[in-house]
């Protein structure tokens, strides 16, 4: 009768031990510390090639704009000769037109803020630490 008892006391206790369960829930933890870098190193990139891009994009719509402008001017001596003043000023708001539509398409791109899918992501892994660590203090 005392074997079968000290038989189910032993049946009872835990498989791993405690330690090792900690290590893993650290080592665990520490991965997902490091994934997490890399996911906010990967947005942050993503981002300042779109934000690249959008600057490009205002840079040129600004350029322009200078370039109409320093067209316009011209046309003006040209309002002096009869039938050419025309063609100086399509050409000048052409230049304009061009010039406003890069610069609005271009701060319409511009995107600042914090890299949600990274927020999302940090937010699930405290939940599961939290239930790992609700769950090895059982």
């Amino acid at each position: 009768m005392r074997a079968t008892v000290g038989e189910s006391a032993e049946s009872n206790a835990p498989t791993g031990k405690s330690g090792d369960l900690a290590a893993a829930v650290i080592h665990d933890a520490q991965r997902l510390v490091s994934l997490e870098i890399a996911l906010a190193k990967q947005e942050i990139k993503d981002m300042a090639i779109g934000n690249g891009i959008a600057a490009g994009l205002v840079a040129t719509g600004g350029l322009l704009l200078i370039l109409g402008l320093l067209v316009a001017v011209p046309t003006l001596v040209v309002v002096l000769l009869p039938w050419h003043w025309q063609a100086a000023l399509v050409w000048a708001a052409a230049y304009v037109l061009l010039g406003i539509v890069l610069a609005v398409a271009g701060s319409a791109r511009f995107k600042v803020g914090l890299p949600t899918r990274t927020l999302e992501s940090l937010k699930e892994n405290k939940e599961w630490a939290l239930r790992q660590i609700r769950s090895n203090g059982r």
